[in-house]
């Protein structure tokens, strides 16, 4: 870390402390303690460890699968903890949060289903459930309800604790949980989108992929709370224990501001070393797409991983043309890096679902709690908008893809949700490839070799133009030309672009064998043509400073109403 390198470092200590509604993820009781994680080329050896011990530091946290040490030191030793063997960097232990919105009086989900294209039932695709599917959710908890399985087994993972099953003879032997709870209420709502059954609510409420296997990992406190390095500690866990328990898919309605490259980011590297061992993983976007572009919050910002934004049903039946991403729903590219975010949305607006007996989100809105039809339901449900609500679905559509086809890579499954999608007309750092539609993408074929990446997006140094890398050269195989990937031959609408109808110079979306097979980064196109998005060069140049508000999670302060 260099000197420059470190100087930003202290100075994002300090604004994350100003901005992050008292400091409780960076500072400890001793106000010159900062909470750090630092990450290294290999596993620290003996001798780092009694230098970093040496320094007055406190290990809170070591990894078995991640070359990285949470840590509480003084402000004074920073400068020293660079020096040490093997140290990549070092980054703020941040605070993280559940990515839901409150809202006021719940429609039915069944609308949202049909919106996410569910496939038809007595249809082959229609048999398609998760069945035998792992997913992980790392929140806040899956509490006891009616919808949820009590075979569904949790681990806590807040506050340093790190529990273990038994194996023995690499058999699992003993689970070794912890008694499931959600306080909040947040993680449970989350399961019930992602896999509810609809007993309590006679199939009204019922979840996307209700066969499949769900495992609680909780990272989150009451209040919806929780620290980046307990989230890495549920990843590395996942990496030890994951497969005894199936996990295939991994659901992650949680996020933290961006104040790092993704390449320095310890939570993107962690769940992009989770993606590379065969594990999909989707993510929220956040709910900050009100305060513009470059609002993807973190680990969103990560290239393998599946980003999900939120779109809002306006419940006109199969009529989809007056539906449109959500208000709040984040908006790429992302902060610093400039990857085209989010990778599809789904719906996510005023979704009922299950949530946990006396939970505290049950007891601040009663009037949000779900009803069917003119009567109250038989357990509890709760009307939530947000990312947090669309990130489910895709985990689900997820799971009902292996289900079909359990030898798909994360990679594949990735590129067909994308190519899949359904065209709305929106810009793409708002909708991505478009809508979720489950059916389709169970009816997708093709195969991505590499990474299916997310695009990056640069400003042409010629004038106001935003140039985007060619996925069709990015992922290895002209079948995922971005013409193609963007759904019926085309990007956007009808082949044209939203400025002035033009999508590229050559009508093309990117010139095909034009990128990195000829040296070239980008296309010589044209995105914006007018550069409208970027008139000023003020966003494009991460003048974005303000990251309180990726801190807001009260309804109180932010009062949504896409109806």
């Amino acid at each position: 870390m260099s000197r420059i390198d470190l100087t930003r470092f202290l100075l994002t200590v300090l604004a994350v402390c100003l901005f992050s509604l008292g400091c409780a993820s960076i500072a400890n009781a001793s106000s010159d303690k900062v909470d750090v994680i630092m990450v290294y080329d290999a596993k620290p050896d003996q001798a780092e460890k009694d230098r970093v011990k040496g320094l007055g530091a406190e290990t809170k946290r070591e990894f078995r699968n991640f070359n990285m040490r949470a840590i509480s030191v003084s402000e004074n030793a920073l400068k020293s903890l660079e020096k040490g063997k093997g140290v990549k960097f070092i980054a703020p232990d941040r605070e993280i949060f559940g990515m839901a919105y409150l809202m006021p009086a719940a429609p039915q989900q069944s609308a949202a289903h049909k919106t996410a294209g569910m496939p038809a039932p007595g249809t082959k695709n229609g048999e398609m459930n998760g069945y035998g599917v792992g997913v992980a959710i790392i929140d806040s908890g899956v509490g006891t309800h009616v919808d949820i399985s009590s075979s569904v087994r949790q681990y806590d993972f807040l506050n340093g604790a790190y529990p273990q099953p038994i194996i023995d003879e690499d058999e699992l032997d003993s689970y070794n949980s912890d008694a499931r709870s959600d306080p909040l209420g947040h993680g449970t709502h989350v399961a019930g989108v992602l896999a509810g059954s609809g007993a309590g609510s006679a199939g009204q409420h019922k979840g996307v992929a209700t066969s499949a296997k769900l495992l609680s990992l909780r990272v989150l406190d009451g209040d919806g709370r929780g620290v980046t390095s307990d989230t890495i500690a549920a990843l590395d866990w996942l990496l030890s224990y994951g497969s005894y328990f199936d996990i295939e898919v991994v659901n992650m309605s949680i996020g933290k501001a961006v104040e790092e490259s993704n390449a320095t980011d310890p939570l993107v590297l962690a769940v992009e070393q989770v993606w590379d061992s065969g594990v999909v993983v989707v993510v929220a976007a956040g709910n900050y797409g009100r305060d513009g572009h470059m609002t993807i919050t973190s680990p969103g910002n990560a290239r393998k991983v599946i980003t999900v934004g939120s779109l809002t049903d306006k419940e006109t039946g199969d009529d989809f043309g007056d539906d449109f991403v959500s208000t709040y729903s984040s908006m790429g590219p992302t902060l610093g890096d400039h990857v085209l975010k989010p990778d599809l949305v789904a719906p996510g607006n005023k979704v009922t679902a299950a949530v946990s007996l006396n939970a505290k989100l049950l007891g601040d809105l009663p009037s949000r709690v779900g009803k069917c039809g003119d009567s109250y339901c038989s357990a509890s449900y709760l009307q939530l908008s947000g990312t947090s609500m669309a990130t489910p679905m895709v985990a689900a559509a997820a799971a009902m893809m292996l289900d079909k086809h359990s030898s798909l890579t994360p990679a594949t499954i990735k590129a067909r949700l994308m190519r899949s999608a359904r065209n709305i007309n929106a810009e793409p750092t708002a909708v991505g490839a478009g809508v979720l539609d489950i059916d389709a993408a169970l009816n997708e074929t093709g195969t991505v070799s590499g990474q299916a990446l997310s695009p990056l997006m640069a400003r042409s140094d010629e004038g106001p133009v935003i140039l985007v890398e060619d996925t069709a050269t990015l992922w290895g195989d002209a079948a995922w030309d971005a013409g193609y990937l963007w759904t019926d031959g085309y990007l956007w609408t009808d082949g044209y672009l939203w400025t002035d109808g033009y999508l590229w110079t050559d009508g093309y979306l990117w010139t095909d064998g034009y990128l990195w097979t000829d040296g070239y980064l980008w296309t010589d196109g044209y995105l914006w043509t007018d550069g409208y998005l970027w008139t000023d060069g003020y966003l494009w140049t991460d003048a974005v400073t303000n990251y309180n508000s990726l801190y807001e999670t009260s309804a109180s302060t932010v009062e949504l109403n896409d109806d």
